[in-house]
């Protein structure tokens, strides 16, 4: 059974989602399968607040090196959820 923690991975705290926050909008790394409903009701189990919607989008990898070798990261998914007026998540 997949549970609300393995959906949302983790919030992604960055400039860029810093800047969002006042607009009430968060930005969260999520499972590459979970789709907006599965999202939305896993971010208002978690932090108890109100969903507005939710918008996905799949980030690719990347290409790295170790040492001669090339290698690349997995792709991941992010979610922008932004939250009805009046609601926050508050984070450390």
């Amino acid at each position: 059974m997949i549970t609300c923690y393995d959906v949302v991975k983790t919030i992604i705290r960055t400039e860029k989602a810093t800047m969002l926050e006042p607009r009430g909008k968060y930005l969260f790394h999520v499972a590459v399968s979970a789709n907006k409903i599965m999202i939305k009701k896993s971010v208002e189990e978690i932090y108890n607040v109100k969903v507005k919607s939710v918008h996905t989008q799949m980030m690719p990898g990347k290409s790295k090196r170790v040492r001669q070798e090339m290698g690349y990261t997995s792709d991941w998914k992010k979610a922008v959820v932004t939250l009805i007026e009046g609601q926050k998540i508050e984070v450390a």
